[in-house]
């Protein structure tokens, strides 16, 4: 039976339940400080490290502090929110950096013959990223991993639904939930879910995944002005880690990994995997705007003391066309022998079909215990959470067709991903 579509009629004006309410209120009550001292302190005490490596880490922390601390449009919960990632992402880094002191090894190791799908947010990467992952041939990240890729001290990591970090992350979806009850219907973010290694990246504060979570353009033009390369190479460094962890198991050491950052970053993805498979999604950038903008606003009506719809709108339409320019400008960095435009409405007809292209790309044969999966995965998950009606017109008081004119110069890059047939 199809679930009914949900269509959020109190995006800009949110109509607040019992839970939600309860939130903010007692959030009202903290005191949060969006401090780097504060929040390396926090670290430190709880991991009882502090061997931070490389110091450049901390200008970024104090750009991201200083740039949320002075937005007085955030609720007292959005900013608890924030502290928290940032809290998150510095523990990591005191245990990560901890296993790479004890154990050089896990610098030798190579990461070989990756598959990576880039492409828009919202354009089925996230699907074609989680279907490939059902191959038990391949090795991915799971949500609960990307969070906390080393445990806490003393703590016994099992690698299942049994580890400590496993039911960390299960409790915050389970509060994500109760809080923003849509969500799932959006971007499912439960603890097996298959999630975007830029993850990787937080504990070195880096990437795009920042803009994400809050209103950052001086982060985001911090980000434009440096070369990523430092950054893919660390968190190509932390999945190093992650093979050595489990090196006694018999889990895959063939990489399927996934982040729409990738689109403005092909050269440096290249260039730190030289060997890898490139699969791009292409979709029409009015639909991913129109699910992204509606998904952030929906987050807002916590995180922000008023939902800003005509901002994100602005700021998003802008966003996704520099992702655009730079794939038009540098897709032909990656070699075709080793790369697949992957058409998101002819991918959701047939998602099997397209997977066995990559695999003839990536000379990963395509046999029949790994089509079972692949079909299995597929129909289990079709439309598993839902489906959101969107309205940019009406919410957001753009014309579909209007901003649809802004991107000619994609669908003349690709053509041939476009045609109907």
């Amino acid at each position: 039976m199809e679930k009914e579509a949900i269509f959020i009629d109190d995006l800009a004006k949110p109509q607040l339940n019992e839970v939600q309410r309860g939130a903010l209120e007692w959030a009202s009550t903290q005191t949060v400080e969006l401090c780097p001292d504060s929040i390396q302190r926090e670290a430190e005490q709880k991991t009882g490290l502090s061997n931070w490596g490389d110091p450049g880490f901390r200008q970024r922390l104090e750009l991201l502090c200083d740039e949320w601390d002075s937005d007085s449009g955030l609720s007292n919960l959005g900013r608890i929110s924030l502290r928290n990632k940032l809290l998150q992402h510095s523990t990591s880094r005191l245990l990560i950096h901890e296993q790479w002191r004890l154990h050089p090894e896990i610098l030798d190791i190579q990461i070989e013959r990756p598959i990576i799908v880039a492409g828009l947010p919202r354009s089925g990467t996230t699907h074609l990223l989680n279907l490939m992952a059902a191959d038990r041939r391949l090795r991915s990240l799971p949500l609960w991993e990307s969070y906390e890729p080393v445990p806490l001290p003393g703590e016994v990591a099992t690698g299942d639904a049994n580890d400590p970090r496993f039911q960390r992350c299960q409790q915050a979806w389970e509060g994500m939930q109760q809080m923003t009850p849509h969500l799932a219907a959006m971007h499912p973010m439960n603890p097996e879910h298959i999630h975007e290694e830029l993850e990787l990246m937080g504990p070195n504060m880096g990437s795009y995944n920042y803009e994400w979570l809050s209103h950052s353009p001086r982060w985001r033009d911090h980000y434009y002005a440096e070369d990523q390369t430092y950054q893919y190479e660390y968190m190509r460094d932390v999945l190093k880690l992650l093979v050595w962890q489990q090196r006694d198991s018999e889990r895959a050491r063939r990489w399927v990994l996934k982040c729409p950052q990738h689109l403005e970053q092909l050269p440096v993805l290249m260039r730190v995997f030289p060997d890898a498979t490139v699969a791009i999604t292409h979709r029409d950038p009015v639909a991913v705007i129109q699910s992204a903008v509606t998904m952030q606003a929906y987050g807002q009506r916590l995180n922000r003391k008023e939902v800003l719809m005509e901002q994100l709108l602005e700021y998003w339409v802008e966003r996704v066309e520099h992702l655009l320019q730079a794939c038009v400008r540098d897709r032909a960095c990656v070699p075709e022998a080793q790369s697949i435009d992957v058409p998101f409405q002819k991918l959701i007809k047939d998602d099997v079909h397209w997977v066995k292209r990559i695999y003839d790309k990536a000379e990963l044969s395509s046999t029949p215990a790994a089509l079972a999966e692949l079909q299995d995965f597929s129909r289990a998950h079709s439309e598993s959470y839902g489906k959101v009606k969107y309205d940019l017109e009406g919410q957001f008081g753009v014309s579909p067709e209007a901003l649809r004119e802004r991107f000619g110069f994609y669908f003349e890059a690709f053509p041939e991903v476009f045609s109907p047939a």
